[in-house]
C-alpha cells in the first residue's frame, strides 16, 4: 500500500471541540479545507501523515483517511462499489476487518444493513483475490473501515485510529462520571493553559484534568501512551518509520519551564486512583496530589489557573438540589476568598447551579460531556471589588 498517496483526511471530535481541533491541526502544519465544523476538521495528507496526527492530537476522536467517494442510490450500488475496490492492497493476509457506519439515507431503514453490505463486498473481493475470507467483528480491531452514507452519496474511509484517540490508556481507575481525555484537553486549551503558569484542580476525581495538563506542560504527545492504532494493521505498514517517529516524539523537550500542578479531592480513594492514573501516564512527578476539601487546597504561591469540575445533577428538586446549590455557593466563596489574582474556571452541565456561584462570568464556552450540554465559565478574580 502506498503510504505517500495524498488524500482527504477527516478528523472527528465531540461537539464543542472543533475550534480546538482546528488550531491543533494547523499548528502541526496541516491545511484546513472546506467542511470543517464543530464536530471535526477536514485536511489533506498521506497515510504517513495520519501516524503523526494519531500520536500528537489531543482533542480528536478519529483520523479517517478517505479511499473512495461515490454516488450510492441503493444498497446494491454500495455492495458493487465496495467489491470493486482493491482491498487486497489495504488488508494484509490474515488480518481482521471491522466495519463502522454513519448512515442517514432513505434508501435503508436498518442502519446495520449497510455495514453488512460493506463487509460482504470486502470479504468477497479478498476471497476472490486470495481464496480465503478474513475474520470480521464489531470491535475496532484490525483494519477498520468506516462508511458514511448521506442521501445518495457514500464515502469510505480507513479509520487509522481504530479505537478513539481519546482512549489514551492511562485511566485504569475511572472514578465517578469522569471526563473524557480529549474533553479535558479541550477545556485546558480553551482556558489558555500552556504549562508555564501554575494550575490548581480541586475536586480532581480520577485526575484526568491534571494528567492532561501535565502532558501539555511537558510537551508529551498523548498518543505515545497507546501501542495499537488502526493504521498499524494496514498492508505495508512502515514499522521502522513508526518506531522512529515515536522515538523522536519522546525526545522532544518541553516548550518551556513547567509550573506547579496541584490536584486535590476530599475522597482519599479518588486521590489514590488519580495518583495511579498519573503513574500509568508517566507524569506523577509533575503533579502534587492532596486529600482535602476543595476550599482547603494548597494553592501555589504564584497565581495561575484554577479549574473545578463539580457534580451537576440533572434534577435540582429536594435535598440533593439544595446540597448542590450550597456547594456552588461555596465555590464562589472559594474563588473570592482564596483565588484573588487567579483566573477561575468552572466546568458544569447545569446553568441553574452555576448561578449560585454568585460571580459574573468573563467568558463562556459550550462543550458536550456525552449528551449533556456543558459550559466552561471563566471568572477574573480580583481582591476586593473591581472598580468600573
Amino acid at each position: 500500500m502506498d503510504f505517500e498517496r495524498q488524500s482527504t483526511i477527516l478528523i472527528t471530535c465531540s461537539p464543542g471541540l472543533g475550534g480546538c481541533l482546528a488550531r491543533e491541526t494547523e499548528a502541526l502544519g496541516f491545511p484546513l479545507l472546506g467542511g470543517s465544523g464543530d464536530r471535526g476538521v477536514v485536511t489533506r495528507g498521506t497515510l504517513a501523515d495520519t501516524m503523526v496526527l494519531n500520536l500528537r492530537l489531543r482533542t480528536a476522536f478519529n483520523v479517517l483517511y478517505r479511499i473512495s467517494r461515490f454516488p450510492c442510490p441503493h444498497p446494491e450500488a454500495l455492495y458493487g462499489k465496495v467489491r470493486s475496490l482493491p482491498w487486497e492492497r489495504f488488508v494484509p493476509p490474515g488480518e481482521e476487518i471491522t466495519v463502522t457506519t454513519r448512515v442517514r439515507t432513505p434508501s435503508v431503514d436498518n442502519t446495520m444493513f449497510p455495514a453488512l453490505k460493506v463487509k460482504d463486498g470486502v470479504v468477497d473481493r479478498l476471497a476472490a483475490a486470495r481464496g480465503g475470507r478474513p475474520d470480521s467483528g464489531r470491535e475496532k480491531r484490525g483494519v477498520v473501515i468506516h462508511l458514511t452514507w448521506v442521501g445518495r452519496e457514500a464515502t469510505l474511509h480507513l479509520n487509522t485510529s481504530g479505537r478513539k484517540i481519546s482512549d489514551r490508556g492511562y485511566r485504569r481507575i475511572p472514578g465517578r462520571a469522569p471526563l473524557r481525555e480529549n474533553l479535558a484537553a479541550g477545556i485546558l486549551l480553551t482556558a489558555g493553559y500552556t504549562g508555564r503558569e501554575p494550575l490548581a484542580n480541586p475536586m480532581c476525581g480520577s485526575g484526568t484534568l491534571a494528567i492532561e495538563a501535565a502532558l501539555i506542560a511537558a510537551g508529551r504527545a498523548p498518543g505515545l501512551l497507546r501501542d495499537d492504532y488502526g493504521v498499524m494493521h494496514l498492508a505495508d505498514f512502515p514499522r521502522e518509520r513508526w518506531e522512529e517517529l515515536r522515538r523522536r516524539l519522546r525526545r522532544e523537550p518541553p516548550p518551556g519551564g513547567i509550573a506547579p500542578i496541584v490536584a486535590s479531592d476530599i475522597d482519599p480513594a479518588a486521590v489514590a486512583g488519580a495518583e495511579r492514573n498519573a503513574r500509568t501516564a508517566g507524569v506523577e512527578e509533575l503533579i502534587r496530589f492532596e486529600t482535602a476539601d476543595f476550599a482547603d487546597t494548597t494553592l501555589p504561591g504564584d497565581p495561575g489557573l484554577v479549574i473545578l469540575n463539580p457534580a451537576y445533577g440533572e434534577r435540582l428538586e429536594g435535598e440533593k438540589g439544595e446540597e448542590l446549590a450550597a456547594l456552588y455557593r461555596r465555590i464562589g466563596d472559594f474563588f473570592k476568598q482564596h483565588c484573588a489574582g487567579w483566573r477561575g474556571f468552572l466546568f458544569t452541565g447545569n446553568r441553574e447551579l452555576a448561578k449560585s456561584v454568585g460571580l459574573r462570568t468573563r467568558r463562556r464556552h459550550i462543550f458536550f460531556n456525552g449528551r449533556i450540554e456543558c459550559r466552561l465559565l471563566e471568572y477574573e478574580l480580583y481582591p476586593g471589588s473591581r472598580k468600573p
